[in-house]
């Protein structure tokens, strides 16, 4: 293929370059052809050569565990490899070639002279770099975040889905049992009672449902004490006991306690009686059952809002660090469920909020809380502490009982696409994206690991 300075104009970078520059990137570099399935590059492969796809494509991949990602594509008059200032060594994944292609390469050795002597050729390459960066940076940003909102979002989903069931389950409930209630008011107004047994009752049920006991029983003393309920309603002529027992001791209401009321009532009254009174209690026990579901519900949907900050303008502001890593932990419950992960959180009361982008923060937590959940086995223990050094930072400890990183990885963390994880678990950018955000608070991370406890440390200004 011949090459010629009009080719290169056909490139956006290039397209003001005097042609007599263009002449000198042209004579000075080679071509160099390319097969399908061939690789330009592999990981590993030293970065000391600017390359310009003259016609082809590109696929850049990433290999984790033994499978390879795709990241994207380098197209025709594209312009890739090492650039002028830049700091890349070697290739991070692999460039497998998916068009016959074909590049013209110049050589890093060419460098000094094209910075001494081609001034708009330079500054063509340089800001090429720059948009690169910026792309980069905002396409893998948004994969992490899309790949964390995906982990919430299937979590979340699962969490609303528990409360929401619940309600529905209680609500058919509600409407069955009420169904019921005018053959049982039928039975309760047919009984001769007087005002004072009609109050008896009355501040019974009113005295259960404002000051409900809580009800410690163990399993063993629950079945022993409804057995013991079930016989004594049934030697009460009580038809329908076993239906009642549950109720009456979910509001503390055993044996001893149905005696007074027996007294008090009389035994002709007592079986209407008392099967009224379960009707009420049942009653309140479903409404409760709802209003606690919806109060779940609600609770989720508040940590929702807290964690994305989606009701602030997007600027610093001074934030009780808390906040953000409770609403995290709520976001994260059902992986934590799932694990049996003992959560051990040590906050220092009073702490100085810190000036932060809330929801780039909330992402900082999820993904070293994320990758905590996933290096432990289950049952493992999750510990935060927060505490203000000496200094004008606060510090946050994020400490795992899982397996440890291992000390030829552990220097690794931070860069990008380093991942221990299989494809589909993990991109790679987690915790490069975390230091990015750290950095941009001005504060720092750092991490310490043995097996049995690995420590992410982050340190944020107060001021």
């Amino acid at each position: 293929m011949k090459i010629s300075v009009d080719h290169l104009h056909k490139i956006p970078d290039f397209s003001t370059v005097p042609d007599d520059q263009l002449q000198w990137l042209i004579d000075h570099s080679h071509l160099q052809k390319y097969n399908i399935g061939d690789f330009s590059f592999e990981k590993g492969d030293a970065i000391d050569s600017l390359f310009i796809v003259l016609k082809g494509q590109i696929a850049i991949k990433i290999k984790q565990n033994g499978n390879y990602k795709f990241v994207s594509y380098i197209n025709t008059n594209t312009i890739g490899g090492l650039l002028p200032f830049s700091r890349a060594q070697s290739a991070l994944g692999y460039g497998e070639v998916t068009e016959d292609t074909e590049l013209l390469i110049l050589e890093k050795s060419f460098f000094k002279e094209m910075i001494a002597k081609h001034y708009e050729l330079t500054e063509s390459l340089v800001h090429n770099m720059t948009s690169r960066v910026r792309e980069f940076t905002k396409n893998n940003l948004q994969s992490e975040k899309m790949m964390a909102l995906g982990k919430l979002s299937a979590g979340l989903a699962h969490e609303l889905n528990n409360p929401a069931s619940a309600m529905l389950r209680s609500a058919k409930a509600l409407k069955k049992h009420l169904s019921h209630v005018p053959e049982k008011f039928k039975r309760i107004i047919s009984i001769q009672a007087t005002n004072e047994e009609i109050d008896i009752v009355n501040n019974l049920l009113f005295d259960k449902i404002t000051n409900r006991p809580e009800n410690n029983m163990s399993l063993i003393e629950r079945n022993e004490k409804e057995d013991q309920l079930e016989d004594w309603l049934e030697n009460h002529n009580v038809t329908n006991a076993y239906e009642l027992t549950e109720t009456l001791l979910d509001f503390c209401i055993d044996v001893s306690a149905i005696k007074s009321i027996h007294k008090e009532i009389g035994a002709k009254s007592f079986p209407t009686t008392i099967e009224w009174i379960e009707n009420v209690l049942t009653t309140e026990k479903m409404v409760d059952e709802i209003e606690e579901a919806s109060d779940r519900i609600s609770n989720l949907v508040q940590s929702v809002k807290s964690y994305t900050h989606m009701d602030q303008t997007p600027e610093k502001v001074a934030t009780d660090i808390h906040t953000g890593i409770k609403s995290t932990l709520t976001m994260l419950n059902h992986k934590l469920k799932q694990k049996g992960i003992i959560i051990k959180k040590q906050f220092q009361d009073n702490l100085i909020a810190p000036k932060i982008f809330v929801s780039e923060i909330n992402q900082v937590w999820t993904n070293l809380i994320d990758n905590a959940i996933d290096a432990m086995d289950h049952g493992g223990t999750l510990t935060i502490i927060t505490t203000k050094d000496d200094g004008d930072f606060i510090k946050i400890e994020i400490i795992d009982n899982g397996k440890g990183i291992s000390k030829e990885h552990i220097n690794a963390v931070f860069d990008p696409f380093f991942t221990t994880k299989s494809i589909g678990k993990g991109t790679g950018m987690g915790l490069e994206v975390v230091q990015r955000i750290i950095n941009q608070h001005n504060g720092s991370i750092k991490v310490t690991s043995t097996k049995g406890e690995t420590i992410f440390t982050v340190c944020l200004p107060i001021n």
